[in-house]
């Protein structure tokens, strides 16, 4: 938290010293133009980046802070897979885990043989429900 106040004192400082009198605010960053470049400050961390123009592009360099944090969170983050690759190493792989077994498949395929042969009874049930007349021809259907 101390090292908060004073980065941000130290960041009101260098703006209220700049060249330039103008601040512009963009919501969470306050820029101000100095004599190398722009500070930008951040007003929900206090910290301030240092930014250049560069072929006509404002380029901002990552503080020693922001880039201690950064290397933090991507070490945390790196730390988090290498626990999550290893427990996924552990146990079956997700391949393994969703096919069946010979047996669930034999079950499946009994199952469906069932149902299959119960359709075609009804199926054949209907067509013999339909009484073909003399002539051989099925009647006309009837228009609604």
């Amino acid at each position: 938290m101390g090292n908060l106040v004073v980065r941000t004192a130290i960041s009101a400082l260098v703006l209220s010293i700049a060249p330039a009198a103008v601040a512009q605010e963009t919501g969470r960053y306050q820029m101000q133009k100095t004599e190398t470049g722009v500070a930008r400050l951040d007003t929900q961390t206090g910290e301030m980046t240092l930014c250049r123009e560069q072929a006509g592009e404002l380029v901002c360099r990552m503080g020693a802070d922001e880039r201690r944090a950064f290397e933090d969170e991507l070490d945390r983050l790196s730390a988090r897979v290498d626990a999550l690759e290893k427990s996924a190493g552990s146990g079956p792989t997700a391949l393994e885990r969703r096919l069946p077994s010979n047996e669930e498949i034999d079950q499946t395929m009994s199952i469906m043989e069932r149902m299959m042969r119960r359709f075609m009874a009804i199926v054949k049930d209907l067509n013999s429900d339909e009484v073909t007349p003399q002539g051989g021809s099925l009647p006309a259907p009837d228009k609604t």
